[in-house]
């Protein structure tokens, strides 16, 4: 689980300034190793076209053996046959998807400790850990809380897989692995970029040879 978090690629139509399924195959080509389908935000798709995108996301993440991951919406989850959900703190209880989702992979959004613990007990695969920085990704994003927290995190749970989220650029990748995650999850520092296969590639070296050279 822990190298699956390394590059994790979070994407929605909303945050593509192009063809999301274009956005994704230069991702994929770029190197992320985990992939999750967040269609949130004002105008995300819904119903039969929300379906349709995530399908054919989906065909694409198969044929190059990337975990495929839905936010939130476990019945798409469900019913695409998808390798996970990732839920946050006001969706559906961890607990409750656990039931639901049986042996397929469970993330949870996490901003302290506390919600560390209460993950864990309810069979979380891993936690998503921020907003680290800043973002202007997510409107409902909560106070960023820094490198301070991944290390906090990280002496009190050693070993629970942890990929941190919120504001991370290639400039802060290092630092942010340096401190305790075991990858990062990124939104528009891949949607965003001008060329995002080279972007992807970048990004993915970093966090490689960072892991590496703390032995990880």
């Amino acid at each position: 689980m822990k190298q699956m978090l390394s590059l994790y690629f979070v994407m929605g139509s909303v945050d593509c300034t192009k063809d999301p399924l274009a956005v994704l195959d230069e991702a994929i080509e770029g190197g992320i190793t985990m992939f999750q389908f967040r269609e949130k935000g004002k105008g995300a798709l819904k119903g039969v076209e929300k379906y349709r995108l995530a399908e054919k996301l989906l065909e694409r993440c198969r044929a190059r053996n990337i975990p495929f991951i839905v936010n939130d919406d476990v019945e798409l989850a469900i019913a695409l046959q998808a390798d996970g959900v990732h839920v946050g703190q006001e969706d559906e209880a961890a607990e409750r998807v656990r039931d639901r989702i049986g042996n397929k992979y469970l993330g949870v959004s996490v901003h302290n400790l506390t919600e560390v613990k209460k993950a864990l007990a309810a069979h979380a695969d891993y936690v998503g850990l921020g907003p680290i920085f800043p973002t202007v990704s997510k409107e409902d994003a909560k106070q960023a809380c820094g490198l301070t927290m991944i290390k906090h995190i990280r002496a009190h749970e050693k070993h629970v897989p942890l990929v941190a989220i919120g504001g991370i650029t290639q400039q802060t990748a290092k630092p942010v692995i340096e401190a305790g995650a075991d990858g990062i999850a990124v939104i528009s520092a891949i949607c965003r970029a001008e060329h995002i296969c080279e972007q992807t590639k970048r990004l993915y070296e970093i966090v490689m040879r960072t892991k590496q050279k703390g032995g990880r």
